[in-house]
């Protein structure tokens, strides 16, 4: 089982202390602009790559709008890792971002 935060939670966790964030968009959506220090594990990959998440680590798990994010944050769940749903997801995000 996992939790869901608005943005507006997320927001103010993000900018008082460090937090993991995974960004399940595709690459293409992720190079166009996304959270600072956030990684990208495309959902469609996230079956074959979840190993390389740390599992020790709270994981904040974000995508353009809460439906895919909930979808990683469901199969994450199931493997044994803690995750936080971000509702609302980029589309809702008002705070700073990075292109590549």
């Amino acid at each position: 089982m996992y939790q869901s935060k608005g943005i507006n939670e997320f927001y103010q966790e993000n900018y008082k202390e460090k937090i993991s964030i995974i960004d399940v968009r595709e690459r293409d959506e992720f190079a166009q602009g996304h959270i600072p220090k956030a990684i990208n594990y495309p959902l469609s990959e996230i079956g074959k790559n979840f190993i390389e998440i740390d599992k020790k680590t709270e994981h904040y798990i974000i995508c353009h709008s809460g439906n895919r994010s909930a979808m990683a944050s469901e199969f994450l769940s199931q493997k044994g890792y803690e995750v936080i749903n971000v509702m609302g997801g980029m589309s809702a995000w008002r705070g700073e971002t990075v292109s590549k």
